[in-house]
């Protein structure tokens, strides 16, 4: 299961553009509210989220993946489910303002990563990447919401190990670049 924690103001096609991707390419994803089963993004969409932040099943999860918006960093159970892919080496996804929640745990350290202008800073340890989407080990970040449609994409290809697949999958979706 790849879970996809969503905090209010957390920015929507940075979140419900992978899933929507991960979705059509045949991977489990639940959205999981943080702070209740309602969620309301940064643009006033509100989102039902498919589980809350406390029936999460560590056994079953695939990947963890934070889109933008800084309030999810005060979640424990956004700790604990990072601790845990962490020390799995589970797929790690983080987008926006959201890398700074990987730099604040150590998790960057070593490694390239990309995020929203301004955030930098809070790669700690981490080489930044100036570029919409970047992978290092199991760790994927990007950039922002027009990396959304490449951070979805990439994600899928890495769960699956398809890059195939993942590229058959843009060409349904007409997307090109």
């Amino acid at each position: 299961m790849v879970y996809i924690f969503l905090a209010n103001g957390f920015e929507e096609c940075e979140a419900l553009v992978p899933v929507d991707i991960l979705r059509r390419g045949g991977i489990k994803v639940s959205t999981v509210g943080v702070g209740g089963s309602e969620i309301t993004g940064a643009h006033g969409i509100r989102v039902c989220c498919d589980i809350g932040e406390n029936e999460i099943k560590e056994s079953d999860m695939q990947a963890v993946i934070l889109p933008g918006g800084i309030n999810l960093e005060k979640s424990a159970a956004v700790q604990n489910a990072l601790d845990y892919a962490a020390e799995r080496g589970l797929i790690i996804g983080a987008i926006c303002a959201a890398p700074s929640v990987l730099g604040h745990k150590g998790l960057l350290k070593g490694k390239k990563a990309a995020c929203f202008p301004g955030f930098e800073k809070d790669l700690i340890g981490a080489e930044f990447a100036e570029v919409p989407t970047q992978r290092d080990g199991n760790i994927i970040t990007a950039c922002g919401a027009g990396a959304a449609f490449d951070f979805g994409f990439l994600l899928l290809e890495t769960l699956t190990g398809d890059k195939a697949a993942a590229e058959e999958l843009k060409k349904t979706m007409l997307y090109k670049k």
